[in-house]
């Protein structure tokens, strides 16, 4: 086990992961998060935490992981490189540990313009494949990114994100490459709506013996954007309850 992690031991045991999403509010108010989170517990072994997704701010996806870990239930944190440097994600991410989160999601992150702050300066000092294998270092080797020694390491259990059906197709399954390579041990896609596209991707990354190296989650079950009502019924039609205890 890398980090012990609900979500890790689950894909560990072989058994049929569920996920959901949790986007926190364009607010302070933690109540929203409680109330989502109550909606979601039980139904999902982990929860994704976006960060300010689409480049609109919202509130910290640390801080909102933090809340949900209190309630009993377990985050992904994502980050994104868009907004920080390396000092500063390797000081945020040891404080997300130090919280109790134990699963991170390595994103590049949406480009600003898309966001409410398009004037905004970006970072992107490290790109999501960097960002992988330096929280790899940190947790497998117990050094920073600039090679000095952790005393604590934060043990991540490791997961990045690909889209299958972007293009140049062809190239799809050796960026995936990159990120096992970087360290990934998971990776969550996105939303597969092309099965035949998905399964042509598949293909590919078989040949490479990827799905062999890294956990692959495709994006089927449940990113009910806006809706998280939604989750338990789905989950219960879906015939994934109960869900797995360790």
């Amino acid at each position: 086990m890398r980090a012990g992690s609900n979500l890790e031991k689950i894909l560990e045991s072989g058994a049929f992961a569920v996920t959901g999403e949790l986007g926190p509010p364009k607010s302070a108010d933690a109540e929203v998060i409680k109330k989502k989170a109550a909606i979601l517990k039980g139904y999902v072994d982990a929860v994704n935490i976006t960060d300010n997704q689409t480049a609109i701010v919202r509130m910290s996806s640390i801080a909102s992981g933090a809340i949900l870990v209190q309630l009993g239930l377990e985050p992904v944190i994502q980050m994104t490189c868009r907004d920080r440097n390396r000092i500063a994600m390797q000081s945020d991410l040891l404080g997300a540990y130090a919280l109790g989160a134990r699963n991170l999601l390595c994103l590049t992150g949406d480009h600003q313009v898309f966001g409410n702050h398009p004037q905004a300066k970006n970072v992107f000092d490290l790109d999501s494949i960097q960002l992988v294998q330096m929280m790899r270092a940190m947790r497998d080797e117990k050094k920073f990114q600039c090679g000095e020694d952790i005393a604590l390491e934060p043990r991540f259990f490791l997961g990045a994100a690909e889209n299958p059906f972007a293009d140049p197709f062809d190239f799809r399954a050796l960026r995936l490459g990159k990120k096992v390579k970087a360290g990934a041990d998971f990776i969550q896609t996105q939303i597969v709506y092309n099965v035949p596209r998905f399964a042509e991707w598949m293909r590919m990354v078989r040949e490479l013996g990827l799905h062999q190296q890294v956990k692959i989650l495709a994006g089927v079950h449940i990113m009910a954007v806006g809706w998280g009502e939604a989750v338990p019924e789905i989950t219960k039609k879906a015939g994934l309850l109960p869900r797995p205890a360790f």
